[in-house]
């Protein structure tokens, strides 16, 4: 049966083949009559099919019924009228076994009729609902949902079984001590607080093959209030969830002993030698909670030293070694040493690894690098085989991808090559270089690839600088970048003295164009790039690993931590540090609903609480009034709000004013956050104010925007006008209700602007403040600007400046070629590339542009260009206040209407042309002053339509109308 599913590769299992099929039509996108094909289709035995029932209902069908649920009764009769013929014929068991949210829902589309789903907002509730972390209630000895419907609902339909009693789990040390393995950690039932120890138990369980007795440990339940500050759940408390587990070795040894004995008496029946085998348990904990019992794979390490663990030789020749899965889950692995590297020799054009067989003699057999077969050489030796396995040493270097290496010895099992007590091994052959290292597991991997950076020592100093040395053997200038996941990127040089490399990081004052700012909270990759561009990857070596401090360092009120994840891969996590109080949902709980409702009944104090972009930049219209304020000696309370340590607002001083007023800082998100916009008489923002706040009757909310729309926006955009409302329509309500004042730049933006937020206050066309430097420019200031750009005063700059795609955010790529327009300018120009906030950072080649995105303010940078290049942006209305040419790459401008919608018509209304293709831009920067005559009329019909009143003055008209006396 056709089903339109790419085909994929045959696991042997029906059920998980099938539900491939199935979930790669949900992931796409295909109509659910193709989805329902496909879950209908023919050729499952009964268990088989019940199996798979549970899978696609709790699984792609409930995800599709989440999303038919929200989008309107359409979609909704859509839903139904497919699947009900379906659940017919489900096993009652099966859905009695479902989550019980999915159990629910099902439940109503069987026995509710069509109109009263697809009509009412039973479903959506019950999506709604269940999309938040759930609250549970207990009835006797027996606990249950507390989800929507529950007066309409049979009661056992909301009682709690197995598949939502699944262990919350994290694991946060496994180590050795005394002998004895210690997994500790925290485990919790969601829901289900845990304040003490009564009623509370936890147990750990190893199950190992089959009919092996499971090995239940030695647990006692710990204090641990960070589980608490980590949970999804608001008003539970997880404090005593912590768990220590100890594990005897002993205890794995006559189990596998016992296992051992049957197996080889197995292969001795079978006239075949035995063989020393490998035992696996996996680890589960057990919880019993409040009268809700629950059994879950014991998963989720934390990263770092955790995922690394250290192994045991209990004997020579077997070792106990704690093992994570690819789905982070802890196993316990009882290992014989069946085959040890004992060296690595490079002959001409042959690598040799010697490799070691112990207690038994083969002299046939071959190697196995991944799924590569190698020839090898075995030769019985006294104690056991020696074995020698050659690899050419241009076929490894034109690998990609390293391999595991295994030796096959005629008529036994593979067994994998252990590292053991052989030293690693690089060898450098030009640019690239061989390795054989061991990997978490002390197994041999041979790989070849380009020459990489190897950390062999991290320092952290007193003043938080990180110095990082190892070997990277080569020449020439390099740097080392961190990279954070959001795209932004910093670089600092490494130096280099024959093999060896050093480099000294402050991540609590990285360079930002001229200014030091920390590094953002996240988890940054650490990688080199040479001075042709090429990213190599930075890994740690792997004798430094034991001693490596991977504990955090706080500079400045933040929390650093060099950490090496996925074994050898270093990485720099960087966090806020906050008090207990303010963590988790639990924090975030407190603050709003009892800390902020009773900072707003006290006093207002005369302060003014600056917020743009949510507390991310210094910059636009709010810096603009913050500024004003200070020239005028205003020396009531000024406060900026600063989330992630972007900024440091300059005081008086710093901006040339004279010795006298200093903002305050506060942290976003901060308990002294909560008080200032409790408490201050102003509020001047250029966005929407976090969801908490609610203006106080006695507050001024001065709402400046940051740009006249030229794309369709808020009530405007296609989702805003849906029914039932969605949750953004009602955020933005209650926001809007909160204004006093909006900041227009014109006659034509203000009704737009109404429309657009549904707003009926009072609306100031002052004109946009941040555009009174680009009307008056200021010779010292542009010179500041050029100076932080690195660019000399005759360089003519090219901003281009583009906005974000709804339908395409991650890409990252220029849609022009940068080589081709810097040889149509030619010398004397330079290319600054800023993309928007929103979309993927852009992958800008230093010798052909800079890139401007991290640039903290945007008004800066025009002061400076003098070409703009943009699409859709607002920019273009700030822009028109200098006069100078602008050009529009327009390139999807039919797509970008019909998906996003414009306010204005660019083809009648731009003050430069329209180019499509990357080919026009370029010939467009050849006649950049041609264009600009040609447009001029238009240019400066334009600037007084959209930006009439950007004269200059802006500020000094909005700072009268809100502070004066």
């Amino acid at each position: 049966m056709a089903t339109g599913a790419s085909p994929a590769r045959a696991t042997g299992d029906p059920v998980a083949d099938r539900l491939r099929v199935v979930q790669d039509l949900c992931d796409r996108g295909e109509p659910l009559e193709s989805l329902m094909s496909a879950v209908l289709a023919e050729g499952l035995t009964p268990a088989e099919r019940r199996r798979f029932d549970a899978e696609v209902l709790a699984g792609p069908l409930g995800s599709r019924l989440d999303i038919a649920a929200k989008r309107g009764a359409a979609r909704r009769r859509e839903f139904v009228t497919a699947v009900k013929p379906y659940l017919a014929g489900v096993d009652a068991r099966v859905k009695r076994d479902l989550p019980v949210a999915r159990r629910l829902a099902f439940h109503l589309i069987e026995r509710r009729g069509m109109d009263e789903l697809a009509d009412g907002d039973a479903l959506q509730k019950l999506v709604t609902a269940a999309a938040e972390p759930s609250r549970r209630v207990r009835r006797s000895l027996r606990w249950y949902a507390d989800l929507p419907l529950r007066e309409e609902l049979p009661e056992p339909l909301f009682r709690l079984r197995a598949a939502d009693l699944i262990p919350v789990t994290q694991v946060e040390d496994v180590s050795w001590s005394g002998g004895r393995l210690r997994i500790s950690g925290h485990a919790y039932l969601a829901g289900l607080s845990v304040r003490s120890r009564r009623f509370n138990r936890a147990t750990v369980v190893l199950r190992g093959p089959r009919w092996l007795p499971p090995i239940r440990l030695r647990t006692r339940r710990t204090h641990h209030p960070e589980a608490t500050h980590g949970a999804r759940e608001a008003g539970c408390n997880y404090d005593w969830s912590g768990f220590t587990a100890e594990l005897s070795p002993w205890a794995l040894r006559w189990r596998a002993a016992l296992r051992a004995v049957v197996r080889g008496g197995k292969r001795l029946l079978r006239r075949r030698a035995t063989v020393r085998d490998t035992t696996t348990w996996r680890a589960e904990i057990v919880i019993w909670s409040r009268g809700a019992r629950a059994v879950g794979l014991l998963r989720g390490p934390s990263s770092g030293r955790t995922e690394r663990p250290s192994g045991l030789e209990t004997r020579p020749g077997w070792w106990i070694r704690p093992v994570w899965t690819s789905d982070r889950a802890l196993q316990v692995v009882l290992q014989p040493t069946r085959a040890e590297l004992t060296g690595v020799r490079l002959d001409g054009e042959r690598l040799e690894l010697r490799v070691f067989l112990p207690d038994r003699r083969f002299t046939r057999g071959q190697a196995r690098l991944d799924g590569h077969r190698v020839a090898a050489d075995f030769t019985p030796v006294e104690g056991g085989t020696e074995v020698v396995v050659p690899f050419a040493v241009a076929s490894l270097l034109s690998e990609r991808d390293g391999g595991r290496l295994w030796i096959e010895p005629k008529g036994d099992p593979a067994a994998p090559v252990m590292l053991g007590r052989a030293e690693e091994s690089r060898t450098v052959i030009g640019e690239r270089e061989i390795t054989v290292l061991g990997d978490r597991r002390d197994r041999v991997i041979v790989s070849a690839h380009r020459i990489r950076p190897v950390v062999s020592s991290a320092v952290w100093e007193p003043d938080g600088a990180l110095v990082l040395e190892g070997s990277y053997p080569g020449s020439g200038p390099a740097e080392l970048t961190l990279r954070h996941r959001s795209g932004l990127l910093y670089a600092t040089p490494m130096e280099r003295e024959g093999s060896r490399f050093a480099v000294r990081l402050a991540p609590a004052a990285m360079p930002r164009f001229g200014e030091t700012v920390p590094l953002g909270s996240g988890t940054w990759s650490i990688a080199a790039r040479e001075a042709s561009g090429e990213i190599v990857p930075v890994r740690m070596d792997h004798a430094a690993l034991e001693t490596l401090d991977e504990g955090p360092k706080t500079v400045g009120g933040r929390e650093y931590r060099l950490v090496s994840t996925r074994f050898d891969v270093p990485v720099l996590a960087v966090a806020e540090s906050r008090p207990d109080d303010e963590k988790g949902p639990g924090g975030l709980h407190l603050l709003q609903r009892s800390f902020y409702p009773a900072q707003r009944s006290r006093e207002l104090r005369e302060a003014t609480v600056y917020v743009a972009y949510d507390g991310r930049q210094y910059e636009g219209n709010v810096r603009a009034v913050y500024e004003e304020r200070l020239r005028r000696g205003d020396d009531r309370e000024h406060v900026w709000v600063v989330k992630d340590g972007a900024f440091t607002p300059p005081g008086a001083r710093e901006l040339g004013l004279g010795p006298g007023i200093e903002p305050t800082v506060v942290r976003a998100g901060s308990r002294e956050h909560y008080e200032v916009l409790a408490r201050s008489r102003h509020v001047v923002t250029n966005g929407f104010l976090p969801p908490w706040f609610r203006a106080r009757e006695d507050q001024v909310v001065v709402q400046t925007w940051h740009g006249s729309p030229l794309k369709r926006m808020g009530n405007d955009l296609p989702h805003m006008s849906r029914d039932p409302k969605p949750p953004a329509w009602h955020r933005q309500a209650v926001e809007v209700r909160g204004w006093d004042l909006l900041v227009s730049q014109s006659p034509w933006a203000t009704p737009i602007l109404r429309k657009a937020f549904g707003y009926q206050g009072e609306v100031v066309e002052s004109g946009y403040p941040r555009n009174d430097a680009l009307v008056s420019p200021d010779p010292e200031a542009a010179a500041r600007v050029r100076a932080r750009l690195g660019a000399a005063e005759d360089v003519k700059l090219v901003l281009y400046a583009p906005t974000f795609r709804d339908y395409d955010r991650r890409s990252n790529s220029i849609r022009f070629d940068l080589e081709q327009a810097r040889r149509a300018l030619g010398p004397g120009h330079r290319f600054l590339i800023r993309a928007h906030s929103m979309q993927a950072a852009p992958n800008v080649p230093e010798s052909l542009a800079l890139d401007v995105t991290t640039y903290p303010d945007i008004a800066d940078l025009l002061l400076v260009t003098d070409v703009l290049i943009t699409d859709y942006s607002s920019v273009m209305f700030d822009f028109a206040a200098t006069g100078r040419p602008m050009l529009f790459f327009t390139y999807d401008l039919q797509r970008y209407s019909a998906k996003r919608g414009l306010y204005l018509d660019l083809a009648a209304e731009a003050p430069g042309p329209l180019l499509s293709t990357g080919a026009e831009v370029v010939e467009a920067l050849r006649d950049v002053e041609g264009l600009a005559a040609a447009h001029a009329e238009r240019y400066e019909r334009f600037r007084r339509t959209y930006a009439p009143r950007d004269d200059g003055k802006a500020t000094a008209r909005l700072v009268d109308r809100v502070f004066a006396p």
